[in-house]
Protein backbone atom coordinates (compact mmCIF):
# COMPACT_ATOMS: atom_id res chain seq x y z
CA UNK A 1 0.00 0.00 0.00
CA UNK A 2 2.78 2.42 0.93
CA UNK A 3 4.52 1.97 -2.40
CA UNK A 4 1.29 2.72 -4.23
CA UNK A 5 0.78 5.84 -2.10
CA UNK A 6 4.29 7.04 -2.78
CA UNK A 7 4.10 6.34 -6.50
CA UNK A 8 0.83 8.21 -6.82
CA UNK A 9 1.92 11.23 -4.80
CA UNK A 10 5.36 11.63 -6.34
CA UNK A 11 4.15 10.94 -9.88
CA UNK A 12 1.35 13.48 -9.51
CA UNK A 13 3.65 16.17 -8.15
CA UNK A 14 6.31 15.51 -10.79
CA UNK A 15 3.85 15.77 -13.64
CA UNK A 16 2.33 18.90 -12.13
CA UNK A 17 5.71 20.57 -11.92
CA UNK A 18 6.19 19.99 -15.64
CA UNK A 19 3.62 21.43 -18.03
CA UNK A 20 0.29 20.39 -16.57
CA UNK A 21 -2.43 23.07 -16.96
CA UNK A 22 -3.84 24.73 -13.86
CA UNK A 23 -7.61 25.15 -13.62
CA UNK A 24 -8.93 28.07 -11.64
CA UNK A 25 -12.36 29.53 -11.13
CA UNK A 26 -13.21 32.98 -12.55
CA UNK A 27 -15.21 35.71 -10.86
CA UNK A 28 -18.70 36.34 -12.19
CA UNK A 29 -18.59 38.48 -15.33
CA UNK A 30 -15.04 37.54 -16.25
CA UNK A 31 -15.10 37.05 -20.00
CA UNK A 32 -11.93 34.98 -20.21
CA UNK A 33 -12.52 31.43 -21.33
CA UNK A 34 -12.48 28.72 -18.67
CA UNK A 35 -10.67 25.43 -19.32
CA UNK A 36 -12.86 22.42 -19.87
CA UNK A 37 -14.12 20.83 -16.63
CA UNK A 38 -12.66 17.58 -17.94
CA UNK A 39 -9.18 19.11 -18.05
CA UNK A 40 -7.70 18.54 -14.60
CA UNK A 41 -4.10 18.80 -13.51
CA UNK A 42 -2.58 16.02 -11.37
CA UNK A 43 -2.84 18.28 -8.31
CA UNK A 44 -6.59 18.66 -8.92
CA UNK A 45 -6.81 14.89 -8.68
CA UNK A 46 -4.27 14.55 -5.86
CA UNK A 47 -5.96 16.79 -3.30
CA UNK A 48 -9.35 15.02 -3.28
CA UNK A 49 -7.53 11.70 -3.13
CA UNK A 50 -5.57 12.82 -0.08
CA UNK A 51 -8.77 13.93 1.61
CA UNK A 52 -10.66 10.74 0.79
CA UNK A 53 -7.78 8.38 1.59
CA UNK A 54 -6.70 10.08 4.80
CA UNK A 55 -7.30 6.96 6.87
CA UNK A 56 -4.95 4.94 4.66
CA UNK A 57 -2.16 7.42 5.37
CA UNK A 58 -2.21 6.63 9.09
CA UNK A 59 -0.62 3.71 10.90
CA UNK A 60 2.06 3.15 8.25
CA UNK A 61 4.91 0.93 9.52
CA UNK A 62 8.06 3.04 9.82
CA UNK A 63 10.10 0.10 8.55
CA UNK A 64 8.17 0.21 5.26
CA UNK A 65 8.76 3.94 4.92
CA UNK A 66 12.51 3.48 5.44
CA UNK A 67 12.75 0.51 3.06
CA UNK A 68 10.71 2.12 0.28
CA UNK A 69 12.73 5.34 0.64
CA UNK A 70 16.24 3.96 1.12
CA UNK A 71 16.22 0.24 0.33
CA UNK A 72 17.52 -0.44 3.86
CA UNK A 73 15.84 -2.61 6.50
CA UNK A 74 14.82 -1.54 9.99
CA UNK A 75 16.05 -4.40 12.15
CA UNK A 76 14.32 -5.19 15.46
CA UNK A 77 16.23 -5.48 18.70
CA UNK A 78 16.77 -9.18 19.32
CA UNK A 79 16.35 -9.61 23.07
CA UNK A 80 17.87 -13.11 22.88
CA UNK A 81 20.99 -11.91 21.07
CA UNK A 82 24.18 -11.58 23.10
CA UNK A 83 25.27 -8.73 20.81
CA UNK A 84 22.10 -6.70 21.24
CA UNK A 85 22.00 -7.36 24.99
CA UNK A 86 25.58 -6.14 25.36
CA UNK A 87 25.16 -3.04 23.15
CA UNK A 88 21.89 -2.01 24.82
CA UNK A 89 23.59 -2.37 28.20
CA UNK A 90 26.51 -0.23 27.03
CA UNK A 91 24.23 2.45 25.58
CA UNK A 92 22.14 2.45 28.77
CA UNK A 93 25.21 3.12 30.91
CA UNK A 94 26.11 6.06 28.67
CA UNK A 95 22.56 7.44 28.86
CA UNK A 96 22.79 7.42 32.67
CA UNK A 97 26.12 9.25 32.45
CA UNK A 98 24.82 11.83 29.98
CA UNK A 99 21.74 12.59 32.07
CA UNK A 100 23.89 13.05 35.18
CA UNK A 101 26.23 15.31 33.23
CA UNK A 102 23.39 17.47 31.89
CA UNK A 103 21.80 17.81 35.35
CA UNK A 104 25.00 19.17 36.88
CA UNK A 105 24.78 22.87 37.91
CA UNK A 106 27.94 23.54 35.88
CA UNK A 107 26.54 21.99 32.70
CA UNK A 108 26.60 24.44 29.76
CA UNK A 109 22.95 23.69 29.03
CA UNK A 110 22.00 25.48 32.25
CA UNK A 111 22.83 28.72 30.41
CA UNK A 112 20.54 27.87 27.50
CA UNK A 113 17.14 29.54 27.70
CA UNK A 114 15.19 27.41 25.20
CA UNK A 115 14.96 23.63 25.49
CA UNK A 116 14.90 23.33 21.69
CA UNK A 117 18.50 24.51 21.67
CA UNK A 118 19.64 21.80 24.08
CA UNK A 119 19.38 18.80 21.74
CA UNK A 120 22.75 19.36 20.09
CA UNK A 121 24.45 19.14 23.51
CA UNK A 122 22.95 15.69 24.00
CA UNK A 123 24.03 14.58 20.52
CA UNK A 124 27.60 15.78 21.06
CA UNK A 125 27.86 14.24 24.52
CA UNK A 126 26.43 10.90 23.40
CA UNK A 127 28.78 10.79 20.43
CA UNK A 128 31.80 11.55 22.58
CA UNK A 129 31.02 9.03 25.31
CA UNK A 130 29.88 6.23 22.99
CA UNK A 131 33.06 6.63 20.94
CA UNK A 132 35.08 6.05 24.12
CA UNK A 133 33.15 2.89 24.96
CA UNK A 134 35.09 -0.32 24.40
CA UNK A 135 33.93 -2.20 21.33
CA UNK A 136 31.76 0.65 19.97
CA UNK A 137 32.26 3.47 17.52
CA UNK A 138 29.91 6.41 17.12
CA UNK A 139 29.72 9.27 14.67
CA UNK A 140 27.26 11.48 12.85
CA UNK A 141 25.76 9.59 9.89
CA UNK A 142 26.78 10.76 6.44
CA UNK A 143 24.74 11.40 3.33
CA UNK A 144 25.25 9.51 0.06
CA UNK A 145 27.94 11.97 -1.02
CA UNK A 146 29.84 11.53 2.23
CA UNK A 147 28.85 14.79 3.89
CA UNK A 148 27.99 15.13 7.57
CA UNK A 149 24.56 16.66 8.04
CA UNK A 150 23.37 17.40 11.57
CA UNK A 151 19.73 18.10 10.69
CA UNK A 152 17.23 15.35 9.93
CA UNK A 153 16.85 11.75 11.07
CA UNK A 154 18.87 9.97 12.41
CA UNK A 155 21.30 11.91 14.61
CA UNK A 156 23.89 9.25 15.48
CA UNK A 157 25.30 6.05 13.96
CA UNK A 158 26.64 3.53 16.46
CA UNK A 159 28.61 0.48 15.30
CA UNK A 160 29.45 -2.64 17.30
CA UNK A 161 32.99 -3.10 16.03
CA UNK A 162 33.18 -6.89 16.45
CA UNK A 163 29.90 -7.80 14.75
CA UNK A 164 29.59 -4.73 12.47
CA UNK A 165 25.96 -4.48 13.60
CA UNK A 166 24.72 -0.91 13.24
CA UNK A 167 22.41 1.05 15.54
CA UNK A 168 20.94 4.43 14.62
CA UNK A 169 20.31 6.51 17.74
CA UNK A 170 18.14 9.62 17.82
CA UNK A 171 17.80 11.61 21.09
CA UNK A 172 14.54 13.42 21.86
CA UNK A 173 13.60 15.76 24.70
CA UNK A 174 10.08 16.03 26.09
CA UNK A 175 8.57 17.91 29.02
CA UNK A 176 7.22 16.25 32.13
CA UNK A 177 3.52 15.61 31.59
CA UNK A 178 3.74 15.47 27.78
CA UNK A 179 4.67 11.80 27.47
CA UNK A 180 1.21 10.89 26.13
CA UNK A 181 0.83 14.03 23.99
CA UNK A 182 -0.46 13.58 20.43
CA UNK A 183 1.56 16.51 19.07
CA UNK A 184 4.28 15.71 16.54
CA UNK A 185 7.47 14.52 18.20
CA UNK A 186 9.13 12.68 15.31
CA UNK A 187 9.43 13.22 11.59
CA UNK A 188 11.23 11.57 8.68
CA UNK A 189 11.57 13.20 5.27
CA UNK A 190 11.97 10.89 2.27
CA UNK A 191 14.98 12.40 0.53
CA UNK A 192 17.56 11.03 -1.87
CA UNK A 193 20.50 13.45 -1.82
CA UNK A 194 20.34 14.11 1.93
CA UNK A 195 19.32 10.62 3.06
CA UNK A 196 21.31 9.51 6.13
CA UNK A 197 19.91 5.97 6.46
CA UNK A 198 22.39 3.95 4.45
CA UNK A 199 22.53 0.66 6.34
CA UNK A 200 20.36 -2.20 7.49
CA UNK A 201 20.27 -1.24 11.16
CA UNK A 202 18.49 -1.21 14.48
CA UNK A 203 16.69 2.14 14.87
CA UNK A 204 16.51 3.56 18.40
CA UNK A 205 15.05 6.72 19.87
CA UNK A 206 16.09 7.81 23.35
CA UNK A 207 13.62 10.12 25.04
CA UNK A 208 14.84 12.31 27.91
CA UNK A 209 12.11 13.73 30.14
CA UNK A 210 12.79 17.22 31.50
CA UNK A 211 11.37 19.91 33.72
CA UNK A 212 12.44 23.39 34.75
CA UNK A 213 13.45 23.29 38.41
CA UNK A 214 12.69 25.84 41.10
CA UNK A 215 16.11 27.40 40.68
CA UNK A 216 15.51 27.93 36.97
CA UNK A 217 17.75 25.03 35.93
CA UNK A 218 16.92 22.27 33.49
CA UNK A 219 16.40 18.96 35.26
CA UNK A 220 16.19 15.64 33.42
CA UNK A 221 14.15 13.07 35.31
CA UNK A 222 14.33 9.87 33.23
CA UNK A 223 15.18 8.34 29.87
CA UNK A 224 13.61 5.58 27.76
CA UNK A 225 15.27 3.72 24.89
CA UNK A 226 12.71 2.85 22.20
CA UNK A 227 12.97 0.27 19.43
CA UNK A 228 11.36 1.70 16.25
CA UNK A 229 10.90 -1.69 14.57
CA UNK A 230 7.16 -1.66 15.38
CA UNK A 231 6.77 2.13 15.18
CA UNK A 232 3.88 3.39 13.04
CA UNK A 233 3.75 6.84 11.45
CA UNK A 234 1.29 8.92 9.49
CA UNK A 235 1.67 11.09 6.42
CA UNK A 236 0.63 14.70 6.81
CA UNK A 237 -0.03 16.36 3.45
CA UNK A 238 1.39 19.86 3.55
CA UNK A 239 2.00 22.36 0.78
CA UNK A 240 4.81 24.74 1.71
CA UNK A 241 6.20 28.06 0.56
CA UNK A 242 9.09 30.25 1.71
CA UNK A 243 9.25 34.01 2.27
CA UNK A 244 11.08 34.22 -1.05
CA UNK A 245 8.14 32.48 -2.71
CA UNK A 246 5.64 34.83 -1.09
CA UNK A 247 7.20 38.27 -1.18
CA UNK A 248 7.84 38.51 -4.91
CA UNK A 249 7.82 42.12 -6.17
CA UNK A 250 5.22 41.35 -8.83
CA UNK A 251 2.87 39.86 -6.20
CA UNK A 252 2.93 42.78 -3.74
CA UNK A 253 -0.14 44.97 -4.17
CA UNK A 254 0.54 47.45 -1.34
CA UNK A 255 3.26 48.32 1.17
CA UNK A 256 3.74 50.62 4.14
CA UNK A 257 4.90 54.17 3.45
CA UNK A 258 7.94 53.87 5.70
Amino acid sequence: MLRMVGMFVFAAIAVCRATAPVTTSRPAGDARALPSPLTKSPVDQLIPWLLDENKQLRGIPFGEVVFDTTGQHVLPVDRTSEIDQRVIKQISAILDEVMKKMNAPTSPIQNVGRINEVSSYFEDSLRELLSRTAGLSCDFPRTADGKIQRSGYPDLRVVDVASKRIYYLDPKLYAVGSRSSSFRAFYFEPKIATNKVRDDAVHLVVGFEHELGKEGRWHFTRWDLVDLAQFKVKLKAEFQGSNRDMYRPEAIVASSTK
